[in-house]
């Protein structure tokens, strides 16, 4: 059982000379303490090693208590209730911040672990899914049209349940199925077991996805998301290449690494530079994914506290995904879409944290009572059929490891991987080629405005909607030469900040109805809009929702989009010259030749579909706002367009 954490560090002991990986695993299942198993892809450590911790478990509150040792490591268990700390609605299920304090810690050979593991079937009685295929297909479709199509966000990450009762439970169980998964899962970042001793619980998983790294001040990501699940007959590169082509699939990987970089940018003094496509192969299914680097000099927990959840356990934005999730899930979710946690300081004392995500993972309790959650990505394209079958997907390995589905075969082991066809490699390159290429390099200074005539001067004060897309925004923002501060639109006094600040205002993006006027946050910044542009002393932008609250401003009529343009890469029309813009909205401007004369008569240009008068972006002297998004990686020539907007129309009326 875990205790409440001391004020000081248990002591290490003296070391020791590493027993055999046969000696350790029988200390394991004949003994009583807590115990965690790894086999980590982490770079620089051998994957063909597996490390074994011992020690006590103790509980935190937060994680700014987690210890950080200098002479050993510790292994953290992050409930998902954890966001809790980001000021975000959870669930709140009790479930605990756990660490175990490695006092023993060994590097054991894989080969000579697997020998010593036990080899044992695991029997798994009543299992089920708690939310049944059909019931989960209609919680798809509410979410796209309710959630998606009401302009909640972009996507969102609905969990259902396989529970079931292993009868029996015990310590050789839970090694047993570290074992099958060791043999039956491939391309894991971290294989893992942990048992949190006599009266606690024990997790067991293979998951894929880096949560958050950092090392030597290098902080890494890793948004993983487009599920290629494979054909009945084995993995099959045509299958694959139609899968890539796949519009949706694109698309869904583009949000969270938009969502992702917008953590990388809290954290990271430079932003964040973007690395792949790869492709992630598995036994059962593969993944598209990128690798996201920043530099950062903070804490390791505050690394950890600030890149809670990934988007792709959550959905986008990460704050209004929790309360989506909330709405659509039944109960809490313990330790899905957590993480682990190892933390502790390399050979010249700078801190250290590897963490991947808990998905793909077995939670079974002390009394054998399992749980494997699962989730799909819901974006605006989803097919209900679709995503319920990735669910099952996503949760066969696990499952052919407690002996529910059948395993692949061993003959799949030897298999080509997909991602040496060199079609496939061109495929990846090709969605790489569509992405900015201001996210392709770190910033490693404001990098002006080039050809663009020189760097702008000033203080930038960005309003944030509820969704830190600020956070990149102001990235790109400070890339002109600009100098930025966020605030959020619900802190104390932020109208007063506003009407005091000299220098140009950003109304920036946030979720919901821009038409909704029984929406506290719609009013505040519809009437800040209103604010803004009857003074326009020092400039307004706004962008997407700020876009929005400016055209209703100007009189033109506010429509839901028949079809959600969340995470849609288009080529426009802006003010005459064709441009290439990610969009982020359920909601548009409209605006008739009509109405453009009239606004013309009073020097604001408008940028708008020729068919079907949508807003794309608005110009005058003193302000200017666009519906897309210049800071995604989908608008290919971001901080130009902001800086010529900046220049030519926001400062131009000062």
């Amino acid at each position: 059982m875990s205790t409440t954490a001391p004020p000081a560090p248990p002591v290490a002991p003296a070391p020791t000379a590493a027993p055999s990986a046969a000696g350790v695993i029988s200390g394991l299942l004949s003994g009583d303490r807590p115990f965690a198993l790894l086999r980590r892809r982490t770079p620089g450590l051998g994957h063909d090693t597996v490390e074994v911790l011992t020690g006590p478990v103790l509980d935190c509150g937060t994680l700014g208590e987690l210890p950080v040792f200098t002479d050993r490591p510790a292994l953290a268990l992050v409930p998902f209730r954890q966001i809790r700390e980001r000021g975000f609605d959870v669930r709140d299920d009790g479930t605990p911040l756990s660490v175990l304090i490695a006092d023993e810690l060994y590097e054991l050979p894989l080969a000579e672990v697997l020998d010593a593991l036990p080899d044992r079937a695991v029997r798994v009685e009543g299992g089920a899914f708690d939310t049944p295929d059909e019931e989960y297909a209609d919680i798809v479709a509410r979410v796209v049209d309710q959630e998606i199509g009401g302009g909640e966000g972009a996507n969102f990450v609905i969990r259902r349940t396989y529970t079931g009762t292993i009868p029996g439970f015990g310590r050789a169980d839970a090694l047993a199925l570290f074992r099958r998964l060791l043999a039956g899962e491939r391309g894991a970042y971290w294989t893992f077991v942990v048992h949190t001793g006599r009266g606690g619980r024990t997790l067991v998983g293979a998951s894929p996805e880096v949560h958050v790294r950092m090392s030597g001040g290098t902080v890494v990501m890793n948004p993983i998301s487009g599920t290629f699940r494979y054909p009945p007959g084995g993995p099959d590169a045509e299958a694959l290449l139609r899968f890539l082509d796949d519009p949706k699939e694109r698309d869904e990987l583009s949000m969270v690494v938009d969502e992702e970089l917008k953590m990388m940018c809290t954290v990271g003094d430079r932003g964040g530079v973007v690395v792949g496509p790869r492709l992630k192969e598995m036994a059962y299914l593969a993944h598209t994914e990128y690798e996201l680097r920043g530099r950062s000099s903070l804490d390791v927990r505050e690394v950890l506290k600030e890149t809670m959840f990934a988007a792709t356990v959550t959905g986008s934005p990460v704050q209004n995904a929790c309360r989506v999730v909330e709405r659509h899930e039944v109960g809490g979710r313990g330790y899905y879409g957590g993480a682990l946690a190892l933390v502790g300081r390399d050979g010249s004392g700078a801190q250290t944290l590897d963490s991947p995500i808990l998905i793909r993972t077995a939670d079974i309790g002390p009394d054998g009572g399992l749980r494997v959650p699962v989730g799909a990505t819901l974006v605006r394209g989803s097919v209900p059929a679709h995503e319920v079958a990735e669910t099952h997907a996503k949760a066969s390995g696990v499952l052919a490891a407690l002996g529910v589905r059948p395993g692949r075969s061993a003959g799949d082991a030897g298999r080509p991987r997909l991602a040496d066809d060199p079609r496939v490699r061109a495929a990846l390159d090709a969605r790489r080629a569509s992405l900015a290429p201001f996210w392709l390099r770190l910033q490693e200074r404001p990098a002006g405005l080039g050809g663009s005539g020189g760097e702008l001067h000033g203080h930038a004060l960005v309003v944030d909607g509820e969704d830190t897309f600020t956070a990149m925004l102001a990235h790109l923002l400070r890339s002109t030469g600009l100098d930025v501060s966020v605030r959020r639109f619900d802190e104390p006094g932020l109208r007063e900040a506003v009407a005091a600040h000299r220098g140009p205002v950003v109304l920036g993006p946030g979720p919901g109805d821009p038409c909704d006027t029984a929406d506290p946050k719609m009013r505040l910044l519809r009437a800040l809009a209103g604010e803004l542009l009857a003074g326009r002393e020092h400039g307004v932008l706004g962008v997407c929702l700020g876009h929005e609250l400016i055209a209703a401003e100007l009189g033109l009529p506010l429509v839901r989009k028949a079809a959600p343009y969340q995470g849609a890469q288009e080529r426009i029309d802006f003010f005459g010259r064709p441009e290439t813009v990610g969009f982020y909205s359920s909601f548009t401007a409209r605006c008739d030749g009509a109405a453009a004369r009239r606004l013309a008569g009073r020097a604001v240009e408008v940028a708008r579909d020729p068919l079907s008068g949508e807003v794309h972006a608005l110009r005058a002297p003193g302000f200017a706002s666009v519906q897309f998004h210049p800071e995604s990686v989908l608008t290919m020539d971001g901080p130009a367009l902001v800086a010529g907007l900046l220049r030519e129309s926001v400062l131009a009326g000062g």
